[in-house]
C-alpha cells in the first residue's frame, strides 16, 4: 500500500512548480509590513484620542450623577474607557489595512491592463 510512483512524481513536480517565487514577492512582503505598520500607528493614535474623549465624560458622570456614583466603581470606569480605546484602535487599524489592500489591488489591476 502506498502512492503509485507516477502519482507521487506528479505531486512532487507540482509542488516544486508552486514553490518558485515570483520576482515581485519581496516587494509584496515589504508592502504588507508597511501597511501593517501604518495600521498600528494610526490605530494607536486613535486609541489615545478615543481614550481621552471617553475618559472625561465617564469620570465627570461618576462624580456628579447619583446613579453612576452609586453603581460604577473604579473597575467599571476603567473598563468603559479601555473599551472605547480598544474599539477605536481596531476599527482604525482595520480600515487602514482594508484601504491599503484596496490600493494595492488597484495598482496590480492597473499593471495588468
Amino acid at each position: 500500500m502506498g502512492i503509485p510512483a507516477e502519482l507521487r512524481d506528479f505531486w512532487v513536480s507540482k509542488r516544486k512548480s508552486m514553490e518558485i517565487a515570483s520576482p515581485n514577492e519581496p516587494n509584496v512582503h515589504h508592502q504588507k509590513t508597511a501597511s501593517v505598520r501604518e495600521a498600528v500607528e494610526s490605530g494607536f493614535k486613535t486609541a489615545i484620542i478615543t481614550g481621552s474623549v471617553a475618559a472625561v465624560p465617564t469620570l465627570v458622570a461618576c462624580r456628579t450623577i447619583p446613579w453612576a456614583k452609586a453603581n460604577l466603581n473604579y473597575t467599571a470606569q476603567a473598563l468603559i474607557i479601555s473599551a472605547a480605546s480598544i474599539a477605536g484602535f481596531f476599527i482604525t487599524a482595520d480600515k487602514t489595512i482594508l484601504q491599503s489592500a484596496k490600493d494595492n489591488s488597484r495598482k496590480n489591476f492597473d499593471k495588468t491592463t
